[in-house]
């Protein structure tokens, strides 16, 4: 009930701010896929008729502010809150362009810096195909009528667009970034964007037996453990490495040309 509170403070944060250039606001993400898990963010799709002015941004940037938390235990969870415009996803082009972007990795940057600028974003792929198969609207009509389907192409090359950032995190956000590129592996190869843990279920008979601890260990915190609670011993973060490698090979087999 709690997270439901806090999703309905997002939306009526919104519909506040932007009133009736509102298209609609749909969840997508964990809470429609598998979910929510312990460390699980609240994610949001909001679809409006224009870009927000400056003022708009601010108060969005200051609502959420308030809104999202670090996802401590008994904490409010961390929201992430995608808003586009409608006319940058229907009809679908690739990559779309976001308009405002807020998740709980970039407080810091938005508390010194200001509110974010519309950026292009190919993980708005993942985002729209998911929202539309949650079919899960918060705010306005069902997902299918106001999104365009991802044509199968960009799904998977957004899957890999992000691969270079992915990589980066691998010693410093371990258990996503070891998720992640589960579900990179398992959406080029089946189509279907998976909770992170099925598509570790999915991975983990394909990985040679000594490539899979870092994985099952991701997994289990995934399911089990905040990030506050995350811990990696010795051995299984040497372990974090090969697995990336090999995944990334079978990645490279299966991306688009």
């Amino acid at each position: 009930m709690r997270d439901l509170a806090q999703v309905r403070e997002v939306v009526r944060l919104v519909e506040r701010v932007l009133g009736p250039e509102v298209v609609g606001v749909h969840a997508h993400g964990s809470g429609v896929l598998g979910g929510l898990r312990p460390a699980s963010d609240l994610d949001v799709l909001a679809v409006t008729r224009r870009r927000m002015n400056g003022p708009e941004r601010r108060a969005l940037l200051d609502g959420l502010l308030a809104v999202s938390g670090p996802g401590a235990p008994g904490g409010p969870r961390p929201v992430e809150l995608t808003v586009v415009v409608h006319s940058e996803v229907r009809p679908w082009r690739f990559p779309p362009t976001a308009d405002f972007l807020y998740g709980e990795w970039l407080r810091e940057e938005f508390t010194a810096g200001g509110p974010p600028a519309p950026r292009p974003m190919p993980d708005l792929a993942l985002l729209v195909t998911t929202a539309r198969a949650g079919a899960h609207p918060l705010s306005g009509p069902p997902p299918a009528r106001v999104l365009d389907p991802v044509p199968p192409a960009d799904l998977a090359r957004a899957c890999v667009a992000g691969l270079p950032e992915l990589l980066a995190e691998l010693h410093g956000d371990t258990r996503n970034a070891v998720l992640t590129l589960a579900r990179v592996w398992t959406t080029l190869a089946t189509g279907e964007i998976r909770p992170k843990d099925a598509a570790a279920d999915w991975a983990l008979p394909r990985l040679p037996p000594g490539l899979r601890p870092a994985l099952e260990h991701a997994r289990e915190l995934y399911l089990t453990r905040h990030y506050s609670e995350e811990t990696w011993s010795a051995g299984l973060t040497a372990r974090v490495r090969p697995y990336a490698d090999a995944v990334l090979a079978e990645i490279d087999r299966l991306r688009p040309g």
